[in-house]
């Protein structure tokens, strides 16, 4: 497929206003994807695991307006207004606008929530930028008399989330998602999220994810900037080669079920995401001394119990303790009795693979 598929062609309908009402999960990756090209395009694959419980709850109410010169939003967190979060909201309106023909055409309030804390350091713009793609691709399927099927729905607010935030896309359907053009997953895509086509061993199905809320301040880095340091960075090409071959990997681990080697993928991806970071110039380091305290826990767990415990990060300090369902009892109980003392606050969060988001009638 290509973008020209996603341009509509002009709509059938007349509609004056209307509400609509999306909830979408975040995502965490396995193999993770950190540069990024042009128009949201990544660099490497990515796979990721859909989570069930975090999730942005976003309502978008919209009314037809005489001038068609311009956007015209306003936003609301959890009932408050937000209008810090207006200027990424207009660009992305201003990427998508030639892909949804309406979005001059009404006067939009945006109003969401999540159900987990604001700068908890779990992909908040993930979630909200896929529910607020769905909310626009449920306004353009009541612009269009012809019946688009439910996958072309799910790719082109797959492709809208995309340009967002890019592992927004990763977020529309479960339970595990793969972005980014390779020979390993037939029917990838560099433009948007696919569903993971083969078979997955029942050790993989209903996985836990504990997330410990290590540092809950604000992004020292922005994402954005992350990704731009790839460019001209020493090891860069070896690491994009390096996630294909995980992927590649991954791919005979999750049919046979091999926790073991799975849990030596997802942490040797988590810490080569840092690792990058840290061989970046300008460099920074975003583990906290707690962090690498969870880890060696962590490590020292599994070695004395067999347990298959592992861990993740994404590009900050909380770490997403990953481990099966039948092993939960014994897993839980250690969590709780030695790593949550490393939380602020000793906070944390318990969640499991979803299978993406839900419209909310």
């Amino acid at each position: 497929m290509t973008e020209a598929q996603f341009i509509p062609q002009p709509y059938t309908k007349s509609v004056e206003q209307g509400k609509v009402t999306w909830e979408s999960p975040s995502n965490i990756a396995l193999v993770k994807y950190w540069g990024k090209k042009e128009h949201q395009i990544p660099e490497n694959p990515s796979i990721s695991f859909t989570l069930n419980n975090c999730k942005t709850i976003t309502t978008l109410t919209y009314t037809k307006k005489d001038n068609s010169n311009e956007f015209d939003f306003e936003v609301y967190l959890d009932g408050e207004k937000k209008d810090d979060f207006k200027p990424k909201i207009e660009t992305f309106f201003n990427r998508v606008e030639q892909y949804l023909s309406f979005l001059k055409d009404y006067k939009f309030v945006v109003e969401t929530q999540n159900t987990f804390p604001h700068s908890s350091g779990i992909a908040s713009s993930a979630s909200g930028m896929s529910a607020l793609a769905l909310c626009l691709m449920s306004i353009e399927k009541q612009l269009n008399s012809e019946k688009f099927s439910d996958e072309y729905f799910n790719q082109k607010a797959s492709f809208l989330a995309r340009l967002g935030s890019g592992s927004a896309c990763r977020s529309i359907e479960g339970d595990l998602i793969v972005w980014g053009k390779n020979n390993i997953v037939e029917g990838s895509s560099d433009l948007f999220g696919v569903k993971y086509p083969y078979g997955v061993h029942e050790n993989f199905k209903e996985y836990q994810d504990t997330i410990l809320l290590v540092d809950k301040g604000e992004k020292q880095v922005s994402s954005t900037v992350g990704h731009n340091l790839m460019y001209g960075h020493p090891y860069a090409q070896n690491r994009f080669a390096q996630a294909h071959e995980n992927l590649e990997k991954l791919k005979a681990i999750l049919e046979s079920g091999d926790l073991d080697k799975f849990i030596e993928i997802i942490e040797s991806e988590a810490l080569t995401l840092h690792a990058m970071m840290m061989t970046s110039m300008p460099y920074f380091i975003l583990m906290k001394p707690n962090t690498l305290e969870i880890i060696n826990k962590i490590w020292a767990f599994r070695e004395a119990t067999g347990l298959h415990i592992g861990f993740t990060l994404d590009a900050g300090a909380n770490v997403h303790v990953l481990y099966p369902k039948q092993e939960s009892e014994q897993i839980m109980e250690f969590i709780k009795s030695e790593l949550v003392g490393y939380c602020q606050n000793e906070q944390y969060i318990c969640d499991q693979i979803g299978f993406g988001a839900n419209q909310i009638e």
